[in-house]
């Protein structure tokens, strides 16, 4: 099986003690990688990674320092696949859940060598979200190319290649870390999905808070951030439209 790596937070003790429940009741071995905190970064720091001039212009709300810090460290992780030995790694966020199915197709995607993937989610909060070239990973399993990629990142597999690619271009971002993976026509792999997902919420309980309440507290309201929002959605459908028909993507 491809080796396995967890952010966390050093503060977020529980969540990792959760966790390793988790792997420990179906024999996954697993890397902790210490997660970067964006509040305590430096200004001169998120200068140098985080590109707010793009984000103005090409996202609809600015990045808080969580998500900043949350992106440096799935880069981290990405690094660690890509300077590894084996042909690709698993990448957990630490508040994730499982099926009693998750070994089985980790292994079994540890083993796919038909190489129609680079990148493949574990998880989705839309189970009935449509595949293109179907086919069983597992006898109960399924994976294919979805239509529209899942935004979280909880849980997902990167192949060593793949993970190469992102972090030669990871900086400077302005997109979150998830956000950015939906945008399969510029970073150029191909996302796969796996369904059912093996992967499902867990206890969102964190010592540090989370970056959905930390996002909330920063939104506030207004018009002007709610139309930026609703014009961001349609271009994104729109470019997604064009690569899917492009590509000659079919459910």
């Amino acid at each position: 099986m491809w080796p396995s790596y967890v952010i966390n937070l050093r503060e977020n003790t529980g969540r990792l003690c959760r966790v390793s429940l988790i792997f420990d009741s179906q024999s996954i071995p697993f890397s902790r990688i210490e997660a970067v905190n964006g509040w305590k970064l430096p200004p001169e720091e998120i200068d140098r990674v985080y590109d707010a001039k793009r984000n103005s212009t090409d996202s609809f709300q600015p990045l808080i320092p969580a998500e900043i810090g949350c992106y440096l460290s799935h880069i981290e992780a990405w690094r660690r696949i890509a300077e590894g030995e084996e042909r690709g790694g698993f990448i957990f966020e630490d508040d994730f859940a499982a099926t009693a199915d998750l070994a089985n197709v980790m292994l079994a995607l540890s083993s796919d060598l038909t190489g129609d993937w680079d990148m493949v989610k574990l998880f989705t909060l839309d189970p009935s979200v449509p595949l293109g070239t179907e086919r069983n990973l597992l006898e109960a399993t399924r994976i294919g190319i979805p239509y529209r990629v899942p935004t979280c990142l909880i849980a997902y597999g990167l192949t060593k290649a793949a993970a190469a690619q992102l972090v030669a271009h990871a900086i400077p971002f302005f997109r979150p870390v998830d956000e950015d993976q939906k945008f399969v026509w510029e970073t150029g792999l191909r996302v796969a999905l796996t369904l059912p997902p093996p992967v499902i919420l867990g206890n969102q309980e964190t010592t540090t808070g989370t970056i959905g309440a930390a996002r909330r507290e920063a939104k506030g309201s207004g018009i002007l951030r709610m139309l930026r929002k609703i014009a961001y959605s349609l271009r994104y459908r729109i470019a997604l439209y064009r690569h899917r028909r492009h590509e000659g993507w079919r459910a």
